[in-house]
């Protein structure tokens, strides 16, 4: 099976931007913009031009600031999104308008009052639209994860032949289980006549957890770009983690899958967007948390000390983490004592380490954990010797 490269859309300062408390201002997300230049994702999603004049002028200046990626401004199927879209892109070296419409009959009854037919025609009109300004054009069928696939596909055939380069298969509300995602892409991937000529996207939210899961079935079974955002940050409970389906795809070669996201930016992007959204990152969040390479069982700190693999599998460096961290707590054994003390100055005999061994479960019992200094306080009338 030939290798197949999967280009990663980044949506941070798009969709990211929308959880509550994380506005950035212009010049924090043409830093931001930067960073994922230099990251090495394949489209750049700027913002929602109509929505405001700040998200208007952030769009521009980042069409200005960067020039590898594709820069994407997002659009309803309105004519005055898409014109204000197209005008904030004027000065992108490669444009996308990110047009579409909600295609679930949820969406087609409440939120449009309308009928699927129109939203057919509704979709193949903005699609037109926008190709008047850009080649690139991207049709998102919003809910799609609980549209028919029947309809679904038929709305995505029409789509296609108006010039949509991409379509963009969105699991809006979290709902969908891998296997049914995967099988939706592979559905259009087979009954939607003209899809050689576009590209299938995944875009997929994380209200039940399954972002990451639903976003590698989707390419698995056909779709050749994945929507995602730094930290997984988005609206309710986030987006589809950008970290964790590159290591995803890295750490299982025989999926045959690659990306041209640069690893090892990938911990120090996470800080950065996390420090100017001030957005949390959860310690055991994967790939970049604070604890995904941090070991607190003896039994764990003893095989990693042995030998990392034997816990870990990835390497913390490849990613940008300096090293893995042994924390000492009262769940630790003599093994990761020994190998604390020894990085801090001290060479421990066997009954030297079982004297300290002593007086660290008992200050391990009164504290979460037990630091450097606690270490030396420990040595205190210990016969030890000085490590080389």
């Amino acid at each position: 099976m030939s290798t197949r490269k999967i280009q990663i859309f980044d949506t941070t300062l798009r969709d990211g931007e929308q959880v509550p408390g994380c506005k950035l201002n212009t010049p924090e997300k043409i830093e931001i913009a930067r960073n994922l230049e230099k990251l090495g994702v394949d489209v750049i999603e700027a913002g929602f031009p109509i929505s405001s004049p700040g998200d208007f002028k952030s769009v521009m200046e980042i069409s200005k600031a960067v020039t590898e990626p594709i820069v994407c401004g997002l659009s309803r199927a309105v004519v005055k999104d898409i014109e204000t879209a197209a005008e904030a892109l004027k000065y992108a070296k490669r444009p996308r308008i990110h047009t579409g419409i909600g295609t679930s009959d949820s969406h087609i009854l409440h939120k449009f009052n309308s009928n699927r037919d129109e939203i057919i025609e509704r979709a193949v009109a903005a699609v037109k639209y926008a190709k008047r300004f850009v080649e690139d054009v991207e049709f998102y069928a919003e809910d799609a994860g609980r549209t028919d696939n029947e309809y679904l596909a038929r709305v995505c055939e029409a789509v296609v032949a108006a010039g949509a380069t991409v379509l963009n298969i969105p699991d809006t509300t979290g709902y969908c289980l891998p296997h049914e995602y995967g099988a939706k892409i592979k559905y259009l991937k087979e009954n939607v006549k003209g899809i050689d000529k576009a590209i299938l996207s995944t875009h997929c939210h994380n209200d039940l957890g399954l972002a990451t899961a639903n976003s590698i079935e989707g390419v698995i079974h056909g779709a050749g770009q994945i929507e995602c955002t730094i930290n997984g940050i988005g609206e309710r409970a986030g987006n589809t983690s950008l970290e964790e389906v590159v290591m995803i795809m890295r750490q299982h070669p025989y999926l045959n899958l690659i990306t041209g996201v640069e690893a090892k930016m990938l911990y120090p992007i996470s800080q950065l967007v996390s420090e100017k959204m001030q957005m949390f990152v959860q310690p055991n969040k994967a790939i970049v948390g604070s604890n995904a390479f941090a070991h607190s069982s003896g039994i764990h700190q003893d095989g990693v000390i042995k030998n990392r693999e034997t816990y870990e599998i990835m390497d913390p460096s490849d990613v940008g983490v300096d090293q893995s961290l042994i924390v000492l707590t009262a769940r630790s054994g003599r093994a990761a004592l020994a190998y604390r003390a020894h990085k801090i100055g001290y060479q421990l005999t066997k009954d030297a380490l079982d004297e300290v061994y002593e007086r660290f479960l008992a200050v391990a019992d009164r504290k979460k954990e037990v630091y450097d200094e606690d270490i030396h306080e420990m040595m205190k009338d210990v016969k030890i010797e000085l490590s080389a």
